[in-house]
């Protein structure tokens, strides 16, 4: 089978994840890395050992000896170089969100479609083995009718340097200010959540509610050109196609988690929870005569596949799988839906 050549559009920080992930798998081979700033395609590729730099997109597209592509590049230049990459009949994993909002994500995800290119976006956490296995429980009629979804992301870094300083490290300032390209908490990891809860649980939130919240952080809101007013908090109810109730949230204010995540699926039948860190999974059930006794059992976990596999999968069989554009699509349309909700003060219904 032929190596599929793959272009690393971006280099910053997730650029060596991608690379890591990458390195070990059969028949993909990053042959080439673009960063507009310069200097920094060159240093690079010459650290990861990448044959060929190139300080912009357009450089690379003429070049052209490539398949596919991975999309690093910051959140708002996603939807215009994934858009350059189709119109070059390059197959693209892009980073999350795949866009700023619903429609630009569909019209990157009609693209890709109508261009019959494999499509994909790094969902992260569909890596957990736990939420794989949560989800075959649930689809396999383990905890019986689902009743109740609660799904909670964690972070701390507004309360603690662990990760960096926020009020001296751009990489953190962005973040808290719209001007610079940020939605907030919803925006960021909100997509993660999302998708974390409705993938284990198998359904589709049909109706959302949501509250967000931009905290006090700095005399006049400001740091130097950063004006802190995106939302730090946000906490949604949402109804879900099968009837059950969700209820998500996600802070920047959890002391005590760095990065995590948490599941609970509510049945009939019994119940299942789930944590993640990004790297290790916990995933308990409270099942069968369990139930009567509220004791829960750590469930033996699968090995599954990552993301980068499931990428380099679909290029050699052309079959897209679960994290298409058209996935993200649909996360980024509850997350509108959530803008739209907190604005309104009122319930929105997706279409």
């Amino acid at each position: 089978m032929a190596t599929r050549r793959i272009l690393l559009l971006g280099t910053g920080g997730i650029a060596t994840h991608h690379v890591q992930e990458f390195a070990d798998l059969p028949n993909v081979k990053i042959v080439a890395c673009v960063d507009s700033v310069p200097g920094r395609a060159d240093a690079f590729a010459a650290r990861y050992h990448i044959a060929e730099a190139f300080p912009s997109l357009e450089a690379a597209i003429a070049w052209g000896d490539f398949e596919a592509a991975i999309n690093c590049t910051p959140d708002a230049v996603h939807k215009p170089t994934t858009l350059a990459l189709i119109a070059a009949g390059k197959h693209v994993f892009c980073e999350k969100p795949l866009a700023p909002n619903y429609p630009d994500a569909m019209e990157m995800t009609e693209a890709a479609e109508k261009a019959g290119l494999v499509n994909m976006v790094n969902l992260t956490y569909r890596n957990s083995p736990a939420v794989q296995e949560a989800r075959a429980m649930v689809q396999a009629g383990e905890i019986g009718e689902l009743r109740h979804v609660e799904a909670a992301y964690r972070q701390s870094w507004l309360v603690s340097k662990a990760w960096g300083d926020w009020r001296t490290d751009e990489k953190w300032l962005w973040r808290l200010s719209k001007a610079h390209g940020s939605t907030g908490v919803l925006g960021d990891v909100g997509v993660h959540i999302l998708d974390f809860a409705t993938y284990a649980a198998g359904d589709k939130i049909v109706t959302v509610k949501a509250d967000l919240a931009t905290f006090r952080k700095a005399e006049g809101d400001r740091i130097g050109d950063y004006r802190l007013d995106a939302n730090d908090s946000f906490a949604m109810t949402g109804r879900m196609a099968s009837g059950a109730l969700a209820t998500i949230v996600a802070t920047r204010y959890a002391t005590g988690h760095m990065n995590d995540l948490a599941l609970a699926l509510h049945g009939t039948k019994g119940s299942l929870k789930l944590e993640t860190d990004g790297r290790k999974s916990k995933l308990w059930g409270c099942l069968g005569n369990d139930v009567e006794k509220f004791r829960w059992r750590k469930l033996e976990l699968p090995q599954v596949k990552r993301n980068a596999r499931r990428f380099a999968d679909a290029l050699a069989s052309g079959v897209n799988g679960g994290l298409s554009f058209r996935r993200a699509a649909e996360m980024q349309q509850i997350i509108d839906a959530a803008f739209a909700s907190d604005k309104s003060g009122k319930e929105i219904k997706l279409a």
